[in-house]
């Protein structure tokens, strides 16, 4: 029912930094960071208003060649089934699917060009929460909003999800040497948009967090250590948005009103 939606996001940080990191974030979205009390794994869950809106961890050694990241997580309603068709459609799969106790089964992908991001199959809940239920509410602040892919190769990227997700183009804006950002849907709604690397080093997913008041979430930032590359800008809708690389080097962005609106 929610195949293809946003559902998790997950930070990755720099080895003994993981505190520093939640005390960060916290600061910035009024997150509560505590310990998931998994068996032998420090792993980290950030809640808001009582629900749980991400993960925090220490980046696992077999990437200890990666600067810290943001991965984003998608709902599948079959994992196995997806992982298979990620490697049928020239993607790779970086860990299989493997069952994560009282949450589903998941696992570790990339794109055919090199972008890392996450599956889940959630475990299945009577009556299912609503689609705006968990860490992907467009509407809500500290929640994620928005979600962007930076790619080598956008148009080879979209076939890539729409075939894997069922997502949909939506409109293409023209950003003139920046060539077309391409708005995507899923379930008639738009959550995100697809460019070519634009200024960033690699290709990658990005999320974009909900702020009430941009320029306020700017201060927080970078008070906190964080440092901004760019914005604020005004993009179509009246929104804002601005981008940032938090203390420990992962790369984030925010969106909402320039200033708090209540």
């Amino acid at each position: 029912m929610y195949h293809g939606k946003p559902c998790w996001f997950e930070l990755s940080t720099a080895k003994g930094a993981l505190d520093d990191a939640g005390a960060f974030y916290d600061k910035v979205f009024g997150w509560k960071i505590s310990d998931a009390g998994m068996p032998g794994f420090t792993y980290h869950l950030a809640h808001y208003d009582g629900g749980p809106i991400a993960g925090l961890m220490e980046r696992p050694e077999d990437c200890a060649d990666v600067p810290p990241f943001w991965m984003i997580y998608f709902d599948v309603d079959d994992a196995d089934g997806a992982a298979a068709k990620v490697k049928a459609l020239g993607g790779k799969v970086f860990r299989e699917p493997a069952d994560i106790p009282e949450t589903g089964r998941f696992a570790v992908l990339s794109d055919p060009q090199g972008v890392g991001f996450g599956i889940l199959q959630p475990l299945g809940m009577d009556p299912k929460p609503p689609a705006d239920a968990g860490p992907w509410n467009q509407q809500k602040e500290s929640h994620g909003n928005w979600i962007e892919l930076m790619s080598t190769d956008p148009g080879a990227a979209f076939d890539f999800y729409a075939e894997l997700f069922g997502w949909t183009k939506s409109t293409p804006v023209d950003m003139g040497p920046m060539g077309t950002y391409q708005l995507f849907s899923w379930n008639g709604a738009d959550i995100g948009g697809m460019m070519g690397l634009g200024n960033s080093p690699v290709p990658n997913w990005l999320p974009y967090f909900g702020v009430n008041g941009v320029d306020a979430a700017i201060e927080r930032i970078t008070s906190g250590g964080g440092t901004l590359l760019h914005g604020p800008v005004e993009v179509p809708g009246g929104a804002f948005i601005a981008f940032f690389r938090d203390p420990q080097g992962a790369h984030f962005s925010v969106v909402g009103p320039k200033e708090n609106a209540s």
